[in-house]
């Protein structure tokens, strides 16, 4: 049975940093592009970062260009989410999801699984 867990959210001040990381469980995703959502309150799930199964091509939101950087590590089967200079509108909840498709996905459609999220909630 495939599962994604996430850890390292949490509350933090807003110029902070957090660590989201993603464990794959089950199968071995290393052919698999993987990805971070989010989904603020009251709003709907959005994208954040992707990157593809080689781990050399990125693809971020607007939002987060030059403050997130996505990454993985085939070995442990794990994917990354480094958050810097964080403010107040990035509070959400985060999901990482894994797509059957080996390049950048940013479309929901397009990811087979998905963890249960994790909490970033950031203060001013």
């Amino acid at each position: 049975q495939v599962q994604l867990v996430e850890s390292g959210g949490g509350l933090v001040q807003a110029g902070g940093s957090l660590r989201l990381s993603c464990a794959a469980s089950g199968r071995t995703f290393s052919s698999y592009s993987m990805g971070w959502f989010r989904q603020p309150p009251g709003q709907e799930r959005e994208f954040v970062a992707a990157i593809d199964w080689t781990g050399s091509s990125t693809r971020y939101t607007d939002a987060v260009k030059g403050r997130f950087t996505i990454s993985r590590d085939n070995a442990k089967n794990t994917e990354y989410l480094q958050m810097n200079s964080l403010k107040p509108e990035d509070t959400a909840v985060y999901y990482c999801a894994v797509s059957r498709f080996g390049q950048v996905q940013h479309d929901t459609r397009r990811y087979d699984y998905w963890g249960q999220g994790t909490q970033v909630t950031v203060s001013s």
